[in-house]
């Protein structure tokens, strides 16, 4: 039977470094429910002007606070502000050119005193740049600089050496978050909104139309009220859907399913064939608008059991049919 490894000194299980982050994380929330309220309101007021008045929202930061810097602009981006990321060492170089009269930069670095962050603060004063500013120190150089001074201290790092940057760039991300998001509700962004943004991969199949995923003209089953069942069966074969709309001209009478087909079966017999579609059809089946996201219609689908929607448009019309197969991937 194996031994198990004598554990060295100071052994601590990996959870604890979550939980050192998950308390600088909840000593964060203390603080945006407390002194720093007033504080992020006034940064988040300043991003909501500026991207009002198509002003520039720069999100810059170098090392770990740059990767975090990245994720904060993508952030914004992604849910409907504007933002971009400026690399410091590359800014005195050129790419300061980004920043225009007014502009907002928001600056990331735990010290406060990071050399690249600091030789860009003569230009942004003369571009008279608003500096919101994301520190652990306030008495840096850089939070002495800044409009709006963001407190993102941590009582200690999950790193056991208190050295690698663990729960500061948590806090961080944290932060940029929630102020990614509080801007984005004040704004009034909408999943109308989100969805124009991520038309692609999984996300953007569920945030994808109805109007997007149906089936319609020649692929659209369909069928008039006077049709006989023979010709009915051969319809609901051929379109492959398990049902088919029974049609007057383009407004909906009704529907006709695999389901009423058997009981109709079960019920008639070899007599069913001599019915019409209008005979047995289902005057009142669920239909959706074509504006309706895709996760809407899965949902209907799944409470109410079925596995086709009719798609209507304006003034009633059917525009098309959903099938649940066309949203198993969403």
């Amino acid at each position: 039977m194996a031994t198990e490894a004598p554990k060295p000194s100071g052994f601590l299980p990996a959870s604890s470094f979550v939980r050192i982050e998950a308390a600088a994380l909840n000593d964060l929330a203390s603080r945006l429910d407390g002194a720093m309220l007033a504080p992020f309101t006034e940064a988040v007021e300043l991003l909501i002007r500026a991207a009002d008045n198509r002003q520039n929202i720069v999100v810059t930061g170098i090392g770990k606070s740059g990767i975090i810097a990245r994720k904060i602009a993508a952030t914004l981006r992604s849910t409907g502000t504007s933002a971009h990321f400026l690399q410091p060492a590359e800014a005195i170089h050129g790419d300061l050119g980004m920043v225009s009269h007014s502009d907002v930069v928001l600056a990331l670095s735990s010290s406060g005193e990071t050399e690249e962050l600091l030789r860009l603060l003569p230009t942004l004063r003369r571009l008279a740049a608003r500096l919101v500013t994301f520190c652990s120190c306030p008495a840096s150089t850089l939070a002495q600089a800044s409009d709006i001074f963001l407190d993102t201290s941590v009582s200690a790092e999950a790193c056991p050496l208190n050295l690698a940057p663990t729960a500061s760039t948590t806090v961080m991300l944290a932060l940029g978050d929630a102020l990614a998001l509080e801007v984005s509700r004040r704004r009034g962004w909408k999943a109308e909104d989100f969805a124009d943004l991520h038309p692609g991969g999984r996300l953007g199949r569920r945030l994808s139309r109805v109007r997007d995923l149906m089936h319609r003209g020649d692929a659209l089953p369909s069928v008039s009220a006077e049709t006989p069942m023979p010709q009915v069966i051969h319809e609901m074969s051929h379109k492959k859907l398990g049902m088919t709309t029974v049609l007057d001209g383009d407004s909906l009478l009704g529907m006709i399913s695999d389901g009423d087909l058997r009981r109709l079966l079960e019920r008639d017999g070899s007599h069913a064939l001599e019915r019409s579609a209008g005979d047995m059809m289902n005057r009142h089946p669920l239909t959706i608008e074509g504006d309706a996201f895709a996760s809407t219609a899965l949902a209907l689908m799944e409470e109410r059991k079925i596995t086709s929607l009719i798609v209507l448009g304006e003034q009633g019309r059917v525009e098309g049919v959903l099938h649940l197969h066309d949203l198993w991937t969403i």
